[in-house]
C-alpha cells in the first residue's frame, strides 16, 4: 500500500508439503498466472469474539484461550476467552503512529508457557520525523497488565521520513522436527519512495532479515563477512512484505504487496534477489511501466505466483488442523482490498484454485492465524475492528 491509500499489493500461495518432490530452485522458477477465484460464500462463517478494537493489526495466542491483539495507534490488549477486552498494556514503547506506521505484528515465543516472552515489531520514531521498523522482545507481566524487560533487538537502517511500507511480520524459525533454532525472521518494506534501495545491500529497505532472539546475527546468514552488505539480510529485492509464515515442513513463505497489480508469493531463500523494482508484474499507479517494464531478468527470482489485479494481502497461515474438512494443507490469506479470506489450493507445484471465503464480512481483513485450538482467527482493520473466529458451515 502507498501513502495515497492505494490498497494494492502482492500475493501467491501453496503448500510446501506438496512440493517435497521438487528442488526449491525449480519451484522458484515456476511462475503461474492468476487463476479465476471461485466464490464460496456459504463455505464458512465468521463468529465475532470481540469488538471495539482500533485498527487491530495482529493476533497472537495466550494460555487459557486468551488473545493478544495489537492496535496500530500504538497499543496492545489482551482479549479474554469470553471476548471481554482488557485495558491497554503498560510499558509499550513509543511508536510512530502515522499512515501505515504504528504497533504492528506480535508473536509469542515457542516456549511462552515457561518464559512469558513475546516479540513485536512497530514503527520506531527517530530524529526529526524519521522512523523505521523495529523488532523488540518483552515479557508479559504475571498479572497480564504490562510489558516487562522491553528490549529492542533490531532497528531497520537507515531511518527515513515516510509513513508507508514498514513490512513487519515476524516468524520464529524452526528446523529439523519442528524445533526452533533460536532465530527470528522479520520482513521489511522499501519505505515506498526508497524502492531502489531494495536492490542494494548496504541498507535494510525491501529486505527480509534474520536475527537471533538475543539480537545477534546468525553466523550462517548469507551476507555475513561480505563487504558492503549488512549481515542481518536474508533475502532482498522485496517491496512490502506483510505476510509471512512457516509451511508444515519449516519452509518460509511470504507474500508482498505489488504496486498496481503484481502481488506476489515467494519462498525466500538465503541470499536470493526477488527483483523489486527491476522486475515486477505490476505497474505504476498512473498505469505507466515501472523501470524498463521487465518481468524477468537473470539473477532475479520469479515469484511462485502473482495476482492481477492486486488483492492487497496481509497475513497468511497454513491450515494444519482437522477442524476444516478438505482444507488441510491449504494456505489462507487475508485480503484488504477486496475484503475476503482467500483459500488457496496447490497441486503439482501450481496454484490450481482460489476460493473466496467470507465475502459478506464487509471489512478489511488484516491478519489470519491458526490458533492452538486449530481454529482460524482474523482481525479486521477498522476504527471499530473485530476479532473473528472462522467456522466451517
Amino acid at each position: 500500500m502507498d501513502p495515497r491509500h492505494h490498497r494494492l499489493q502482492r500475493l501467491a500461495t501453496g503448500s510446501a508439503l506438496l512440493f517435497a518432490c521438487l528442488p526449491l530452485t525449480q519451484l522458484q522458477a515456476q511462475t503461474h498466472a492468476p487463476v479465476n477465484p471461485t466464490p464460496e460464500p456459504g463455505a464458512a462463517v465468521a463468529e465475532t469474539i470481540a469488538k471495539g478494537l482500533e485498527h487491530p493489526w495482529a493476533v497472537a495466542f495466550l494460555p487459557e484461550g486468551r488473545f493478544l491483539v495489537t492496535e496500530r495507534p500504538g497499543r496492545m490488549r489482551i482479549v479474554q476467552a469470553n471476548g471481554s477486552v482488557n485495558p491497554p498494556l503498560q510499558g509499550v514503547p513509543e511508536v510512530a503512529a502515522s499512515g501505515q506506521g504504528g504497533m504492528l505484528d506480535v508473536i509469542t515465543d515457542s516456549d511462552y508457557a515457561r518464559n512469558r516472552t513475546l516479540y513485536f515489531c512497530y514503527a520506531e520514531p527517530g530524529p526529526g520525523r524519521t522512523n523505521s521498523t523495529a523488532l523488540a522482545r518483552a515479557r508479559l507481566s504475571a498479572d497480564g497488565r504490562s510489558l516487562e524487560q522491553v528490549r529492542v533487538l533490531f532497528s531497520q537502517k537507515p531511518k527515513f521520513a515516510s509513513s508507508a511500507h514498514f513490512g513487519c511480520r515476524i516468524v520464529e524459525r524452526k528446523v529439523a522436527a519442528g524445533k526452533p533454532d533460536g532465530t527470528l525472521f522479520l520482513t521489511l518494506g522499501d519505505r515506498y519512495s526508497r524502492r531502489d534501495d531494495a536492490q542494494t545491500l548496504d541498507n535494510h529497505h525491501g529486505k527480509i532479515v534474520r536475527i537471533g532472539k538475543d539480537g545477534s546475527v546468525p553466523r550462517d546468514n548469507p551476507f555475513v563477512g561480505k563487504a558492503g552488505a549488512l549481515p542481518e539480510i536474508w533475502s532482498y529485492g522485496h517491496r512490502n512484505v506483510q505476510g509471512a509464515t512457516l509451511a508444515p515442513d519449516g519452509t518460509l513463505w511470504a507474500h508482498e504487496h505489488g504496486p498496481q497489480g503484481g502481488d506476489e508469493i515467494n519462498l525466500p531463500q538465503p541470499g536470493r534477489n526477488y527483483g523489486w523494482p527491476v522486475i515486477t508484474y505490476g505497474k505504476e499507479y498512473s498505469g505507466a511501466t515501472i523501470g524498463r517494464g521487465l518481468r524477468k531478468q537473470d539473477g532475479m527470482e520469479q515469484p511462485l505466483y502473482y495476482w492481477n489485479p492486486s488483492i492487497a494481502p496481509s497475513g497468511m497461515a497454513f491450515v494444519t488442523s482437522e477442524r476444516y474438512p478438505g482444507w488441510k494443507g491449504d494456505l489462507m490469506v487475508a485480503a484488504l482490498k477486496f475484503q475476503y479470506l482467500a483459500r488457496l489450493q496447490i497441486r503439482d507445484g501450481k496454484v490450481v484454485a482460489e476460493h473466496k471465503l467470507l465475502p459478506d464480512v464487509g471489512e478489511r481483513l488484516r491478519d489470519v492465524r491458526q490458533g492452538p485450538d486449530g481454529w482460524l482467527y482474523l482481525v479486521t482493520d477498522n476504527s471499530d475492528g473485530k476479532l473473528l473466529r472462522v467456522k466451517p458451515r
